[in-house]
């Protein structure tokens, strides 16, 4: 059971509108509207009558819902018009100043009340013994690799990884001759 409420045209960059969002995604209704009450943000009084407006779409469509039961499914916020007004600049110029807004959707869901069922136990993995269990080899004087922690010298030609170097004279077809037409 999912209800929804949406605000249109509100006079507030959806960047904005974004952030408070943040705050309030995923969170139960109650929580919600506590946290925008107390939000510095402008915008959180006009999100809070759409969370409250989407409540009283919930009740009206199943009166028998609790509202301890919901939580904001999805917060969503698009752009809405985009006012544009010109500010003049010096030299004859005009910057352009532009004032947009934004649609504010806000969508319920309700809580599933799960029951309490206990895990199955399964028996914890048991450590190898005897045959099972393979032998460390202790690392010698020059390390497991034998490199000291020194990187392996490269040979000035490079090549592409995972393909072997071949040395010019051993490429096929580009045998040097000693005489033209030879």
């Amino acid at each position: 059971m999912e209800s929804r409420a949406i605000a249109r045209y509100v006079r507030v960059t959806p960047r904005k509108v974004n952030q408070v969002l943040d705050l309030v995604r995923g969170s139960d209704v109650e929580s919600a509207l506590s946290t925008l009450t107390f939000s510095k943000k402008h915008v959180a009084r006009q999100i809070g009558k759409t969370v409250r407006s989407a409540v009283a779409n919930a009740v009206q469509a199943d009166s028998k819902i609790d509202v301890e039961d919901l939580y904001i499914k999805e917060a969503l916020v698009g752009p809405g018009p985009i006012m544009k007004r010109w500010l003049p600049r010096a030299q004859g110029r005009a910057t352009p100043i532009l004032k947009r807004s934004s649609h504010i959707t806000i969508i319920l869901g309700r809580k599933e009340k799960k029951k309490k069922v206990k895990p199955a136990r399964t028996a914890a993995p048991k450590a190898p013994t005897g045959a099972e269990a393979k032998p460390v080899k202790a690392a010698g004087p020059k390390g497991p690799a034998g490199d000291r922690g020194r990187p392996a010298k490269m040979s000035s030609r490079k090549s592409a990884p995972g393909k072997p170097q071949v040395s010019p004279a051993a490429k096929p077809g580009k045998a040097k001759a000693g005489k033209r037409g030879a």
